[in-house]
């Protein structure tokens, strides 16, 4: 059986491609995990017992650990999850993030080049390497302008992994991926803070208790949201392009695709929905004020604050994909609508909270 080793295997993307590949393939999972004094594998608690998947320790920042891993195992995949990707404390630790984001790109990609030359490597793209965009939708062919720190390491990384495509005939990509969610996202990413905040605030309206505000930065900031499961599909798609015209049509070399769900809504969209889904009449909600004095309220109940706390040094204003090419060319597409995507998020955390 072929071997895939996934690094950031106990965060949302790890996870998920784990479960994809248990249910779609019969290949062995190898899931790399840094030894922590403290652990955290609730995402992948369901998978104890699971005869073709187990961990070992991987620290993606160690260039001899890496290379041990890759030549001992000799993978054929190796699907590089691990980043510091919270884009806003890229500004405090920059130097953090250019190490996990490029540095251990470039330490994978040698191993792979001595060890596994014919191993299929992936890396995880964001579609805040568009940052500054000059046009929308953003494909393919738009430019990369970082705004961040965090942008500016994947960016690194990017042209890492065309430069060892070209210089050794890899097969190495990196595709964009909008933002995606789901039940498994880290507490500290807005949706996710959004939607913890909205049942807990659920609950203590329905029981008479003090309602504390959810507090929030820039909500007109517009991304381009999907289902974190439904990547997967798109991922292991591009990483098995030989399975398409499109890819013997481009002499054998694989290409870099765009996943998102060619919608973009602002996060005050989200809080407006997540509310709504969580009891809130709409025609009870409403906003008011500007900039960091405006606030959301359902009638006299203050349910969101705006602080410059959660203003970034520098903001992208928008981020909307175009995903036609991969659509067209590999026969992908998001299954979650926006709406959907939000429902699966509130019902997780009110059940989350009920069982407190």
């Amino acid at each position: 059986m072929k071997k895939v080793i996934i690094t950031g295997v106990t965060g949302q993307d790890g996870s998920n491609m784990v479960d994809y590949l248990l249910r779609e393939t019969d290949h062995i999972i190898i899931g790399g995990v840094r030894r922590l004094s403290v652990k955290n594998h609730k995402n992948i608690e369901h998978l104890s017992g699971e005869g073709r998947f187990f961990l070992i320790d991987l620290d993606v920042t160690d260039p001899q650990n890496t290379e041990a891993i890759i030549a001992e195992h000799k993978p054929d995949y190796f699907i590089n999850f691990a980043a510091n990707s919270f884009v806003g404390t890229s500004w405090k630790m920059p130097v953090q993030h250019m190490e996990t984001n490029a540095l251990a790109v470039l330490h994978q990609l040698e191993a792979i080049k001595r060890h596994a030359p014919n191993c299929k490597y992936y890396n995880a793209g964001s579609s805040e390497e568009f940052g500054d965009v000059v046009s929308i939708p953003q494909g393919e062919e738009h430019p990369l302008r970082p705004r961040s720190p965090y942008g500016a390491s994947k960016c690194s990384a990017r042209h890492l992994v065309k430069v060892y495509r070209d210089s050794y005939n890899l097969y190495a990509i990196q595709g964009w991926l909008f933002n995606h969610e789901g039940v498994r996202r880290g507490e500290e990413f807005v949706t996710r803070k959004i939607t913890k905040n909205v049942a807990e605030i659920a609950h203590n309206y329905a029981n008479d208790h003090p309602i504390k505000p959810l507090i929030l930065g820039n909500v007109d900031s517009r991304r381009d949201w999907s289902d974190s499961e439904d990547f997967m599909d798109g991922i292991w798609r591009m990483l098995n392009q030989e399975n398409f015209e499109s890819y013997h049509e481009n002499g054998g070399i694989p290409k870099e695709y765009v996943l998102s769900s060619d919608e973009t809504h602002s996060i005050r969209e989200f809080v407006e929905e997540a509310f709504h889904l969580a009891g809130f009449h709409r025609s009870m909600c409403k906003w008011e004020g500007k900039g960091v004095h405006e606030k959301f309220h359902h009638g006299q109940d203050l349910l969101v604050e705006i602080s410059d706390k959660f203003y970034r040094p520098a903001e992208v204003e928008v981020l909307y994909g175009d995903s036609s090419k991969v659509r067209d060319e590999l026969g992908w597409k998001p299954k979650t609508t926006f709406s959907g995507l939000v429902t699966k998020m509130v019902k997780n955390d009110i059940r989350l909270r009920n069982l407190n």
